[in-house]
């Protein structure tokens, strides 16, 4: 599983570890991924998604998963949160479809 988040795309930095002695070592500085789920009203199910802190405050801030989602040009998402949109622009198409009908 890599250490990316699914939303802002954000991974792992490399940099160095400086001694008081001025010694550098490599180091890696990793992302603040927690595993959480998120409501999606338009799918009527629970998504599972590895996300940064700050990935799970911009989802919140901007009204929800789907709101989010829905609102986020697709050359801003990376290529997990492409597929999870298209799954619910389908479904939001097939609804209207249905609600037409």
């Amino acid at each position: 599983m890599a250490r990316r988040c699914g939303i802002t795309g954000k991974g792992v930095l490399t940099g160095n570890n400086v001694s008081h002695a001025n010694n550098k070592t490599r180091r890696r500085f990793l992302p603040n991924l927690q595993e959480t789920s998120f409501f999606s009203d338009v799918l009527a199910s629970s998504i599972q998604l590895r996300l940064t802190v700050n990935g799970i405050r911009t989802i919140e801030h901007n009204g929800g998963l789907d709101a989010f989602l829905l609102g986020t040009p697709n050359r801003k998402l990376p290529e997990e949160a492409q597929v999870l949109k298209r799954r619910i622009v389908r479904a939001q198409a097939k609804k209207a479809a249905s609600a037409a009908a």
